[in-house]
């Protein structure tokens, strides 16, 4: 009998150590995930901030088609600054042409750059950007203040803009969508703010989501991503 209490007494003491490692794990696991959480596109620039109407430009494009930047319509905008010298950019645009696909519902895609003409239109062919708009102006670089490469800058259907940065790779890109469904200026803003109390909405978060610490605020933009790629899919099906 005594034999029993004993081996009782070990037996919750096992189970009480292995409570408190789980928590400690569960701790570095948070501190990992908070690490390693989404980064978002780095805005660099000092043009029209996130919220503002984007300066409006009439312009032509390489193949002689006019655009309207910044203007109202059925589509929000994407001004994907690039250069046929920029490595990173011709890295991108397998990128660009599948968001171009999976987001065509709601986005159009524009190219930017400045520059001799015979030099990036023989980019643009060579590249097969022939279905993307793209523009030759150092107006419009200058306007959006664009220093470095590769930039983008998202324009939503009222012709304001919702979200911009520097661009290395997808989930960059995609973090600009991201920003636009959240009501944010950058994905960085939303993992930065601060921890409220339980069950109170940080200060200029949408209502909804769950905001209690950056390990909820990484997997808010998980679920947001996973659910845009399914849409996406669904779209593309």
């Amino acid at each position: 009998m005594e034999a029993l209490i004993i081996s009782n007494f070990l037996l919750w003491g096992v189970v009480l150590c292995l409570m408190l490692v789980i928590l400690a794990l569960s701790r570095q696991i948070g501190v990992l995930y908070e690490r390693v959480a989404p980064m978002g596109a780095l805005t660099m620039d000092k043009g029209p901030a996130v919220g503002e109407p984007a300066p409006r430009f009439e312009l032509s494009d390489l193949l002689g088609r006019r655009l309207t930047i910044g203007e109202r319509g059925q589509h929000s905008q994407l001004l994907f600054f690039l250069s046929p010298t920029c490595p990173v950019c011709k890295k991108l645009l397998p990128i660009l042409k599948s968001v171009a696909g999976t987001e065509s519902a709601w986005l159009r895609i524009v190219l930017a750059s400045d520059g001799e003409m015979p030099e990036h239109l023989a980019f643009y062919r060579q590249a097969g950007l022939e279905r993307f708009p793209y523009l030759l102006s150092t107006e419009l670089g200058m306007k959006f203040q664009i220093s470095k490469l590769p930039y983008a800058v998202l324009i939503d259907e009222s012709g304001v803009v919702r979200a911009k940065g520097l661009i290395n790779s997808r989930e960059q890109l995609e973090s600009l969508f991201t920003a636009k469904e959240l009501g944010v200026a950058s994905v960085q803003e939303f993992l930065a703010a601060g921890v409220p109390a339980a069950g109170a909405p940080a200060a200029g978060h949408p209502a909804g989501v769950p905001v209690a610490g950056t390990l909820a605020t990484a997997s808010s933009l998980e679920e947001i991503r996973i659910s845009r790629k399914e849409n996406s899919n669904a779209l593309v099906g």
